[in-house]
């Protein structure tokens, strides 16, 4: 694939709650006549994901997928209505393996050649539980092939507005400024941009003003190098606003996320279920909530969307994706409600 390869594919103490059947009027984009919103993936290092499952007594399956955390919030996205454009590397005998299967997702592939293989793990899942057999990850691309990939996102992501950064993998892949140098470039022109990425990249995109930062309780703790349980959980949080976030989402497994938004400090429940699978929840968490507000929903009803969509992904072997149905039918049963102010006595 000589070049780059960019081909396009079909306030108060309320609890806010969302109306019945406007998921499908913000998310699925059922008239013709309104385009479909398009979001921008910074997903540097798809994965080819090998799954062992069991199928009755005596027989099992293997499942090929494109997997990987930019994949997975492209996902989802695709499947609330919107045109992900997905920006990422592609290489070697994997690669080749892995681009037929990006071909089926929705939306857009903006993939850049590199002479290092993409990467490739397989799960065995026969067991009930996941376990991982093994992982061979991508080596650091080229100076001419980060250049060509930073800047097809910036283009594309200038392009439509919105743009979702994700995690390298391995971690050390690319150096750390790219963060801090994307995140100010797309929204020097008008972007907005979501971030869900691990320490130290998230302290260099926190320069840079991101509209929303996601990430869960232990990657909050592993910023500040403290623990963040109990009452220290919103200052931590505050703190990622005082460097630059201008809204904050902390995730905590099966307790209820704590938001920050504007003047606003809300945790956010979504139906809790007792098993399931928690790999990759939070993607499909973020893909959902950039549909929907890249769409027209509120902030709050983005929320909303996005906390039924981990729930759906919780409740499925396949990660990153549900029907349109299932995510409504869940975001009716989450609950968004304020924080209540901290007293003291005396």
């Amino acid at each position: 694939m000589p070049g780059g390869l960019c081909v396009a594919r079909a306030s108060g103490p309320a609890t806010y709650s969302l109306p019945s059947g406007s998921q499908r009027d913000m998310c699925a984009r059922t008239d013709d006549s309104t385009p479909s919103p398009t979001v921008a993936v910074f997903a540097p290092h798809p994965l080819l994901t090998v799954t062992l499952e069991r199928e009755g007594a005596d027989r099992d399956a293997v499942y090929f997928a494109a997997g990987g955390q930019g994949v997975w919030v492209a996902r989802m996205a695709g499947e609330l209505g919107a045109v992900p454009a997905l920006c990422s590397f592609i290489g070697g005998e994997s690669g080749e393996l892995l681009q037929g299967l990006l071909d089926r997702l929705p939306g857009k592939r903006c993939l850049v050649p590199t002479a290092t293989a993409s990467g490739c793990y397989v799960t065995d899942r026969r067991s009930g539980k996941l376990e991982v057999l093994s992982t061979a990850l991508s080596d650091p691309p080229s100076r001419h092939e980060l250049d060509d990939l930073f800047s097809r996102a910036c283009s594309e992501a200038i392009a439509c507005g919105w743009l979702v950064v994700t995690n390298p993998l391995p971690a050390d892949a690319l150096p750390l400024e790219l963060y801090r140098d994307l995140v100010a470039d797309v929204r020097a022109n008008g972007c907005r941009t979501l971030v869900d990425l691990s320490t130290p990249r998230v302290e260099l995109a926190l320069e840079s003003e991101p509209d929303l930062v996601k990430l869960n309780d232990w990657e909050l703790a592993e910023i500040v190098k403290d623990s963040v349980a109990g009452p220290a959980l919103r200052p931590a949080a505050e703190g990622l606003r005082d460097r630059g976030a201008r809204s904050v989402i902390v995730t905590r497994g099966e307790q209820p996320a704590l938001v920050l938004h504007g003047k606003e400090a809300w945790w956010l429940e979504p139906p809790r279920f007792e098993r399931g699978f928690r790999e990759g929840c939070g993607d499909a968490m973020l893909g959902a909530i950039v549909a929907a507000w890249s769409a027209g929903a509120s902030f709050e009803q983005s929320l909303l969307t996005g906390a039924g969509a981990g729930a759906a992904n919780f409740l499925r072997h396949g990660i990153g994706g549900a029907s349109l149905e299932l995510i409504e039918e869940l975001a009716q049963r989450v609950k968004l409600y304020p924080v209540e102010p901290v007293t003291t006595e005396g």
